[in-house]
């Protein structure tokens, strides 16, 4: 059996409809050994390819073929992510860097955040001389 290289992404979830995953195809996000692969391309059990989402390179084996879309909790019983290590470490730090130490909701800084920011990333900070009086507030 054989199953079109879109037609699976659509079905393993990779992609929220088959036309976005021909869309990657056309643009050369999914490869399989360096080679860029066409939508109408076929995989077969055993294939590992690639899927360029974002500054991360995805890799998966394909065990078992489905042209129907699965729910999320069959898909490991039909593809095997074994993307490389170093790549899902580019994934936790792009987590990271998104995350400012501002809580959501809070707005835009106030003048004196946006000081206490320009204070805090000057050159000539030392936090342990830094004096904080919580009665001024």
């Amino acid at each position: 059996m054989e199953v079109r290289v879109d037609k699976y992404l659509f079905a393993m979830r990779i992609y929220k409809t088959r036309s976005i995953a021909a869309d990657a195809c056309k643009k050369g996000r999914v490869t399989m050994n360096g080679v860029q692969l066409k939508p109408a391309r076929t995989f077969h059990v055993g294939d590992v390819f690639s899927v360029r989402k974002g500054p991360i390179t995805y890799t998966y084996r394909v065990l078992q073929l489905s042209e129907h879309r699965l729910g999320a909790k069959l898909v490991p019983d039909y593809m095997r992510d074994i993307t490389a290590p170093d790549q899902l470490e580019l994934l936790e730090l792009a987590r990271l860097a998104g995350q400012t130490g501002r809580d959501r909701g809070t707005g835009r800084p106030t003048k004196k955040d946006r000081r206490e920011i320009e204070t805090f990333l000057s050159d000539d900070y030392d936090p342990l001389f830094d004096t904080f009086d919580d009665d001024e507030e």
